[in-house]
């Protein structure tokens, strides 16, 4: 009887529509929520400008991860798209890893942020609060792709418009304090940077689109145009934000409060505080749940490529990888003992920024190994076959990184020998199987 539900496939219940909510709603999660302050205390005036160079780095990849998905419409994305550019197992299944180990703790870091706005409002045990909502969620994920994403339409629209309510806002106060928009930090444009670093966090989300690719019909054409659509409904939506906070509390209250939006509606509408702590347990809610959904396929994924084990690969009759999702739940919930939201924050944009390397790097080799491989969409700008955009994102990717603390780097690195070892493992226990069943 157990055996039966192995054999059911995901189904395909997401449209264009669905599927750019889908990436508005993670994209506009927690990250802007919480770490505009912290960026406002680094960027100063300018933090708004952090959001540009975050939205430029985002597009230049975003177009590789167009074309890719374009040609390879499959889940654990990063897996496939790195082996068919570069023909190396072990090198594709460490970019998948290094996704897949960021995706959760992100999705750990955020659950604690719901769980501190929750405690906040009505108290409770944060580590307790934030299992029980990765539980709950997880139970979401299991019961079907189509039900997961009218949950995160449903809570797009609340995150959404709690944002819109901060830039209606933020037009009465527009320019009220002479506010110069255009001052620069005392560190000048380092500091725009280093502000970039960290709220790139914010922006992530539109790379895990592609890892639904197999739940979404017309995936070649839909996933392209939904990536594209996400990114930029989200960066108007941030940069104006970032303008309206500033106008209305200023840098340093931004950079003071630990909920920062909340600081925003506590100085204009103090009586709607409480109404906006419920907008920001959505927005906190939803992007763990698409993380939950990411993290999950993306294991379904290695497991179908037999870099896993075969029973996260199973599917339920709900057309969901239930096995692969009580893996992550217990994950996540495991790994809400680690650090604050600002570490894991920077910790997570540092596995995304070397991802990214591979996932560029992977557009330019495919271009000059599979120049005649239909692309539905093509990452726009070339120079002969050399595209410009990658080039650009490969470019931009290492700059970032320079400003990373060494310990950062360190702790990626870690995470990366673990990759190895599990890497490994997998392999000789692959060999040993094949040498009992001769």
């Amino acid at each position: 009887m157990v055996k039966k539900t192995h054999n059911y496939k995901l189904k395909k219940n997401i449209g264009l529509f669905q599927l750019t909510l889908y990436g508005v709603g993670i994209i506009l999660g927690a990250g802007i929520y919480a770490l505009i302050g912290p960026a406002a205390g680094i960027a100063g005036n300018a933090v708004w400008m952090s959001f540009i160079l975050g939205a430029i780095l985002a597009f230049f990849t975003g177009m590789s991860y167009a074309e890719l998905s374009s040609m390879y419409p499959k889940s654990a994305a990063e897996y496939v798209y790195t082996k068919k550019a570069f023909k190396e197992k072990y090198l594709a299944f460490i970019v998948q890893w290094i996704m897949l180990i960021t995706i959760t703790l992100s999705a750990a870091t955020v659950a604690l942020g719901f769980a501190g706005y929750f405690a906040d409002a009505f108290g409770g045990s944060i580590i307790l609060i934030a299992a029980g909502l990765i539980v709950v969620l997880s139970l979401i994920n299991y019961i079907g792709m189509k039900e997961s994403s009218e949950f995160n339409m449903i809570s797009t629209i609340i995150e959404a418009g709690g944002l819109i309510i901060i830039i209606i806002l933020g037009l009465f106060f527009f320019n009220r304090g002479n506010i110069d928009y255009f001052a620069l930090p005392p560190t000048g444009m380092l500091g725009i940077i280093s502000g970039t670093a960290l709220i790139f966090f914010a922006y992530l989300g539109f790379e895990d689109l592609v890892n639904v690719s197999e739940e979404t019909k017309k995936a070649k054409k839909v996933v392209p145009k939904a990536l594209v659509l996400a990114l930029l409904i989200s960066t108007v939506i941030y940069i104006l934000v970032a303008i309206s906070a500033v106008s209305i509390v200023g840098v340093d209250k931004l950079a003071a409060s630990n909920a920062p939006l909340k600081e925003v509606i506590n100085s204009t509408i103090p009586d709607a505080s409480f109404a906006f702590s419920i907008i920001a347990l959505f927005a906190t809610a939803n992007t763990v749940l698409v993380m939950l959904i990411v993290a999950s396929r993306i294991l379904y994924g290695l497991s179908r490529q037999k870099l896993m084990p075969r029973p996260f690969s199973y599917v339920g009759k709900r057309g969901t990888p239930y096995m692969a999702a009580v893996v992550i739940m217990l994950l996540c919930i495991f790994m809400l003992l680690l650090g604050g939201i600002k570490t894991i924050a920077l910790l997570t944009d540092v596995g995304i920024f070397i991802v990214y390397l591979f996932i560029n790097s992977a557009v330019i080799a495919l271009r000059y190994r599979q120049p005649k491989l239909k692309r539905e969409f093509r990452s726009p700008f070339s120079i002969g076959r050399l595209p410009v955009l990658p080039v650009l994102g490969i470019i931009t990717s290492l700059m970032i990184l320079v400003f990373f603390e060494r310990e950062l780097i360190l702790y990626e690195t870690s995470i990366i020998f673990i990759g190895v070892l599990v890497y490994m493992i997998v392999k000789a226990k692959r060999r040993h199987s094949r040498k009992n069943r001769k």
